[in-house]
């Protein structure tokens, strides 16, 4: 008897011993898989959207480029937004994480859209103290709006808001002189303010959540930045108000994503 006991133990210590290799390989396995392979892999969701346009509009959303230099994921970027041929790209804020807006200007370069590109400020351009937005975008064949709107198109009016969190977004100011019949959409950085606003516009685009970043089964995001954990990701509606929070390009805090990967927003508007 006691030699079956030992045999025993000794098969149960080497299951457990098993069991606690493969548990680490897999942790491993998954830290290698989120630090290197997943922040470099750009997803392209598409929508559609039957509203009050004349003509169909292709919209190509990009958000929190985080950019610290010109990369293979940046370089991917450049390809992916080629390809889809946008007539519209807007840039929603935290275009840095920390420096010079010159580091985006090798990406910026390469982008072109026939109703031109443009692009809000977010917390990161705040907390970098970033001066002189106006006169970079213009530099890199941009346009940056800081409370203000425009008809891009005769039925289409774009406006673009300072960064509700971390700034002074004026949604009046930038939806003055907007025709009542034109289709609005507004880019703003920190989701959370569409509680504020809804029902002023039709379409909001913004970012600043990442999506989580790093979300887990069954649990969801680790982590999420203020104004930025009612509306994670995807599509919302209120008061007939559109949004959508795209996941966004970069990373902060740590170069990991999980479940959780960059994104590209295709918004195609259709008319109804």
């Amino acid at each position: 008897m006691i030699g079956a006991d030992s045999e025993e133990k000794s098969a149960t210590g080497k299951i457990v011993a098993a069991v606690a290799v493969l548990v680490v390989l897999v942790i491993a396995a998954a830290t290698a898989y989120a630090f290197f392979v997943e922040p470099e892999r750009i997803e392209v969701t598409r929508h559609t959207l039957s509203v009050g346009v004349n003509k169909p509009m292709k919209i190509a959303h990009i958000t929190d480029l985080h950019m610290r230099a010109f990369g293979t994921r940046e370089r991917l970027l450049v390809n992916l937004v080629t390809t889809e041929k946008p007539d519209l790209i807007v840039i929603t804020g935290d275009t840095i994480s920390e420096g010079s807006l010159e580091l985006a200007a090798p990406l910026l370069r390469q982008l072109a859209a026939p109703l031109g590109i443009w692009a809000v400020r977010g917390d990161w351009e705040h907390l970098n103290h970033v001066n002189d937005e106006k006169a970079f975008y213009e530099s890199v064949g941009a346009h940056f709006l800081d409370n203000q709107g425009l008809l891009v198109r005769d039925d289409l009016w774009l406006a673009g808001l300072d960064d509700p969190f971390s700034g002074h977004a004026d949604m009046t100011k930038a939806l003055a002189g907007a025709p009542a019949a034109a289709y609005k959409v507004v880019l703003f950085h920190a989701p959370d303010y569409f509680s504020e606003v809804a029902g002023l516009f039709d379409l909001g685009l913004a970012g600043h959540t990442h999506g989580g970043q790093v979300r887990l089964p069954a649990y969801g995001p680790l982590w999420l930045p203020e104004q930025g954990r009612r509306y994670v990701q995807g599509w919302f509606s209120e008061n007939r108000s559109h949004l959508y929070v795209s996941r966004g390009i970069g990373t902060i805090n740590h170069a990991a994503r999980f479940l959780c990967p960059p994104e590209l927003a295709i918004i195609e508007l259709r008319p109804n």
